[in-house]
């Protein structure tokens, strides 16, 4: 079982910057990929960005040159958001899939508004 937790959301102006970090605990392997998505009010949750185990990251169009996925360490991956929109303000939610299975964080809320 694994366990994850989203934090660094919160309310910025448009063009400001977040840094969202997904925390992982219980058993963790070594090969897993990572995923952030996102999900706006009356909006369907979609893929933001995705890190493979070999590093390989993958954007959503509507992010790309301004958000970026990382692993920090072998439990926590990053999101770092610049240049932010309106649009962007959504729960944001971190996804493992390893060979047990997928897991999901309980979400983290970004907010971006003048």
């Amino acid at each position: 079982q694994v366990q994850l937790v989203e934090s660094g959301g919160g309310l910025v102006q448009p063009g400001g910057s977040l840094r969202l970090s997904c925390a992982a605990s219980g058993t963790i392997f070594s090969i897993y990929n990572m995923y952030w998505y996102r999900q706006a009010p009356g909006k369907q949750r979609e893929l933001v960005a995705s890190i493979s185990s070999g590093g390989r990251t993958n954007y959503a169009d509507s992010v790309k040159g301004r958000f970026t996925i990382s692993r920090d360490n072998v439990k926590n991956t990053g999101l770092q958001m610049n240049s932010l929109k309106i649009e962007d303000t959504a729960v944001y939610y971190c996804r493992m899939v390893q060979r047990d299975g997928e897991y999901w964080g309980q979400g983290t809320q970004v907010t971006v508004s003048s």
